[in-house]
């Protein structure tokens, strides 16, 4: 079997933003027309955990009717079906693909545990959308760890098909699976002294990075203290993860400030740009490094400023400062 099934795929814009990733009730009308108004990158309705057993199939097609009819102006639209290892998983797929696809980016898939899930999502996507028609390959996939088998196997999930845009982390799941001494979604055990998240976030991190894909933070359940949330959120933001979830539209806030550069980084970020585009040039003496203020700038730099200034963009910011090439 191929490790690319949709390798013939378009050009698509995977790195789109998601400083905030909220989840929907797919079962929940109400919530549903909600989730439309809210400054959320992404919104992503839900087949798994928030829809109870007896509601899962009725919750389909309440998904396709909102993303056929509802004004998602601005965000990136998911749905997260079932897992595989359910009997759930291929009809949510075909329902909604079949029934909103032009209107989907992404299908989001829970527990991931190996490559194989994903190739296996992947190869059903092509088939429903050569059947119905539709752009092969546009469609996305997220794939979400959520226990020690898919950590392990981290590396070779992210590179397992085109279609995909991100990793996440599933920490309640996973707390559970390794036997976290915690209650607490995404906070610490008590009686260690450092990060208990830190290598699983790090691990996650490198093999998004290394397959050029986003890396997603998981939800934090104590919706009300968003300071928790901006505590936590922090530490993802400060690794590098490029967004987290949303399970109230209280954190949906505090997630696109934690995970956008300050107005003075983005400010600074682009002045290194200009600087070093005009050192570079026939102009400013074609110099492979140049001097910004007392700071020395170069190729690294350049890729450092980037980073931060793409991320800047994306978030629809505006520059408060102008380069002024050094007279002569």
């Amino acid at each position: 079997m191929s490790a690319h099934p949709s390798a013939a795929a378009p050009s698509v814009d995977r790195l789109r933003p998601r400083r905030s990733c909220l989840a929907v009730p797919g079962s929940n009308p109400r919530f549903l027309e909600k989730a439309q108004g809210l400054a959320a990158d992404q919104v992503f309705l839900d087949l798994e955990d928030a829809c109870a057993p007896l509601a899962k199939e009725g919750a389909r097609h309440t998904i396709v009717d909102a993303l056929n009819n509802g004004d998602w102006t601005g965000k990136t639209r998911v749905v997260r079906v079932n897992d595989w290892t359910t009997h759930w998983t291929y009809r949510d797929v075909i329902t909604v693909v079949e029934g909103a696809g032009p209107n989907l980016d992404c299908v989001m898939l829970p527990k991931v545990q190996d490559a194989q899930q994903v190739i296996a999502l992947d190869l059903l996507l092509t088939q429903i959308e050569k059947t119905m028609g539709f752009e092969v390959g546009r469609i996305g996939i997220e794939a979400q760890i959520e226990n020690a088998r898919g950590l392990v196997n981290v590396d070779e999930i992210a590179a397992a098909s085109p279609r995909l845009e991100t990793i996440i982390f599933g920490p309640a799941d996973f707390m559970a699976s390794i036997n976290m001494k915690s209650l607490v979604v995404g906070e610490q055990p008590p009686g260690y002294p450092a990060d208990a998240y830190h290598y699983i976030l790090m691990r996650i991190l490198m093999a998004a990075r290394a397959n050029d894909l986003q890396a997603i933070d998981g939800p934090y359940l104590q919706i009300r203290n968003v300071d928790g949330y901006r505590e936590v959120a922090g530490r993802a933001a400060a690794l590098g993860f490029d967004g987290k979830w949303v399970l109230h539209p209280g954190q949906v806030e505090a997630a696109n400030e934690v995970f956008s550069p300050s107005q003075e980084d983005y400010d600074h970020a682009e002045l290194i740009l200009d600087a070093y585009e005009w050192c570079t040039s026939e102009a400013g003496g074609k110099k492979g490094s140049a001097m910004l203020g007392d700071e020395m700038i170069d190729e690294a730099s350049r890729k450092m400023a980037l980073v931060i200034a793409g991320k800047g963009r994306a978030a629809g910011m505006t520059r408060t400062s102008k380069f002024e090439p050094p007279a002569a």
